[in-house]
């Protein structure tokens, strides 16, 4: 208490002396044991006043004791269990968190982790993923600022995450129990296989293969990549104990159109422990990107035969030059190529607006720009009779797909009627048009979208030159052609926007996490956050079929479909309200990372023990292990001092005090008849 509080309560004293002393006993003539009793209980009750008023802190301190955290962390992954180790794991963690002297020393904890990272002290080695760097990102949040000792009880095989050796407090040391037996064995391993989830028809697609090997001899395998029964690519390989890995790149060809499953097989005369790691499965969906495109003029230019050159270098496109009164039907074309549009097109205009196809408007010298205006509302033309030559600008924050500058201000002009163009609406602008050395601001090439409907405007004609202009500076028209080729592929893509769009992917492997996402637009596609999306799945085989409600997000509905056996799967997601449908399918590739392995990986855990001071023991050594913690002398309980001031006012019983003081003073002058 500070000496202001003292002096209060001191007058406090004094003044709660002189209040009874008055009432009481001053000038009383005579003086009973009532009165005296009554000044005694006046006495208390306005000190208890006073003091209340004055509300004093009151400090009590308790003392107690803090032991160093051992958490003793079990590695949950079903590779412990292949690797025949799960009981010994489960005797090791009986052994040191039923030991009575670790106890006494320390806050014994138990975990267990595969994918996750929990509290507990039942384990069934079923986890499909290992992720040791969650181990110590957990340990650092739970324990932060803290010195304590981990005892780590894995095989050390990580499937996922970060490279645990150095995720660890370098201060804290990790104490390794290896399980798994350690004694080298012949083993050829797939360790990885990289390849891009789509190609396209008729093109090929390149796979990088990473192979391993673990031996005490040199031995020649085979590699090879199958479809069916039919081998696509074959290798051999040589390892030896100096060369223990090996890089394989291989060109397929995609010639089938859909999913396509593959076969990785690595295999040689030795004969070895564990042979499902030598085989990999993969898939790759081939994509036909066939489009059919209409260039429709009426009249001839040599712009048509270079556009038509360059677009068909790409053996997906199929381009056709008709004369406008030769358009039939729109139904059988992808992407339509106006070249400098009049008042032929108009059929064709309003054909279009029915059949919503992606179009590419070129202009020149002989384009009805009145026309024009009146078929769309982009570009405002207003041009005058008198030819102009425009030079190209690129524009290099255009974003709508990747394109390089392929040298267009080097490129000869292109010429257009001279004017003023005026934009609306959100125009991206991949060239914009120069008049010798003066920027005019008016886009060269421009691509709009509207309502889901692209188009793209190149406002200026011989087009050829460019072409032309690009194999004399590089000796080869690709430059050019893939320019082409972008702008095209752009245009055929088809971006129409409807009510359910799900998200998902054709084929997933085993133990990966399954989620399909899904969203729902109502009639202003704005995203609905009332609908009842439910999704039913399928096995092919079985006919086994499950029904789930799909879960709302922050912007979109999720399923979580973990857990499903490989197979081939169909689906079928629902808007309950308006019974909007969405049918999909997906294949789950058999593949379980986790029986990779024949060893546990001893130096991995030897580096993290030495990174973090510790060390590694095997299973029967772990009397060792809890001697090194027991006599390490960096780990002592703290005894700490709590010490908490309690306001007076906060007090019940003082209140209570008071109380009980006023009504006895009340009674017994009650009873002497004083009131």
């Amino acid at each position: 208490m500070t000496l202001t509080t003292l002096l209060l309560i001191l007058v406090s004293l004094i003044l709660a002396a002189e209040l009874s002393f008055y009432q009481y006993l001053y000038k009383n003539k005579t003086t009973s044991r009532a009165h005296l009793l009554l000044s005694f209980l006046r006495f208390l009750s306005v000190f208890g006043i006073l003091l209340l008023l004055i509300n004093p802190k009151i400090t009590r301190s308790t003392y107690e004791t803090e032991k160093t955290p051992l958490p003793i962390v079990v590695d949950n992954s079903e590779s412990v269990k292949d690797l025949k180790a799960s009981e010994t794991a489960k005797e090791l963690f009986k052994k040191l968190y039923s030991d009575s002297r670790l106890r006494e020393k320390f806050d014994v904890q138990a975990y267990r982790f595969d994918s996750d990272f929990e509290l507990s002290e039942n384990f069934d080695f079923k986890g499909s993923q290992t992720n040791i760097e969650e181990v110590a990102r957990n340990l650092k949040s739970i324990h932060r600022n803290k010195l304590y000792p981990t005892v780590l009880i894995s095989d050390g095989n990580q499937t996922a995450g970060n490279d645990y050796v150095f995720s660890f407090d370098t201060g804290n040391k990790v104490y390794p129990l290896v399980l798994g037996d350690t004694t080298t064995f012949t083993d050829l391993r797939i360790s990885q296989l990289n390849v891009n989830k789509y190609a396209f028809l008729k093109n090929k697609f390149p796979v990088e293969v990473f192979l391993q090997y673990s031996g005490t001899k040199t031995i020649e395998a085979d590699f090879s990549i199958a479809q069916g029964s039919n081998v696509l690519a074959k290798e051999k390989v040589s390892f030896s104990p100096s060369k223990r890995s090996a890089v394989v790149n291989m060109l397929l060809p995609a010639e089938k159109n859909g999913l396509q499953i593959y076969r990785a097989r690595l295999s040689s005369a030795e004969a070895e422990k564990n042979t499902y790691n030598n085989i990999k499965n993969f898939a790759v969906e081939v994509i036909d990107q066939k489009s059919e495109i209409a260039i429709i003029s009426s009249f001839n230019h040599p712009d048509l035969g270079a556009l038509k050159r360059s677009i068909e270098m790409n053996p997906q496109r199929h381009v056709t030059i008709l004369k406008p009164s030769e358009v039939k039907t729109l139904d059988n074309y992808n992407v339509l190529v106006l070249y400098q549009p009049t008042a032929d097109f108009k059929g064709i205009f309003d054909s279009n607006k029915n059949a919503g196809i992606n179009t590419f408007i070129i202009t020149g010298t002989s384009t009805d720009f009145n026309f024009l205006n009146q078929q769309q509302a982009t570009f405002n033309f207003k041009m005058s009779a008198q030819k102009e030559d425009y030079s190209a600008d690129f524009n290099p924050q255009f974003n709508l797909f990747a394109i390089d500058d392929i040298g267009f201000d080097r490129l000869p002009p292109l010429q257009n009627a001279f004017g003023t163009v005026v934009t609306s609406g959100n125009v991206n602008v991949l060239i914009s048009a120069r008049i010798r050395n003066i920027a005019t601001g008016v886009p060269l090439l421009a691509f709009t979208e509207n309502a889901g409907k692209r188009t793209a405007f190149l406002l200026g004609e011989n087009i050829w030159k460019w072409r032309l202009q690009s194999h004399v500076d590089l000796n080869t028209f690709e430059k050019f052609d893939v320019f082409s080729d972008k702008t095209i592929q752009y245009l055929a893509s088809n971006n129409a926007r409807k009510s359910l769009v799900v998200n998902h992917e054709r084929f997933y492997n085993s133990g990966d996490a399954i989620e399909i996402t899904a969203q729902y637009f109502n009639k202003n596609y704005e995203f609905d956050e009332k609908a009842k999306l439910t999704i039913a799945v399928t096995n092919k085989q079985t006919k086994q079929t499950k029904q789930y409600d799909m879960l709302k997000g922050t912007n979109a509905y999720k399923a979580n479909l973990d857990g499903l056996a490989a197979g081939q799967y169909t689906f079928s997601v629902v808007e309950q309200t308006s019974k909007n449908r969405y049918n999909g399918s997906f294949e789950i590739l058999d593949f379980n990372i986790e029986k990779q392995f024949v060893n546990p990986d001893v130096a991995k855990l030897n580096q993290l023990a030495a990174q973090t001071g510790g060390k590694a023991f095997v299973p029967n050594r772990a009397d060792a292990l809890i001697k090194a913690l027991l006599e390490n002398p960096d780990y002592k309980s703290i005894q700490k001092e709590i010490v908490r001031r309690i306001p007076l006012v906060d007090s019940m019983l003082l209140l209570i005090v008071i109380a009980l003081l006023l009504a006895g003073e009340w009674f017994i002058r009650k009873y002497n008849g004083m009131l």
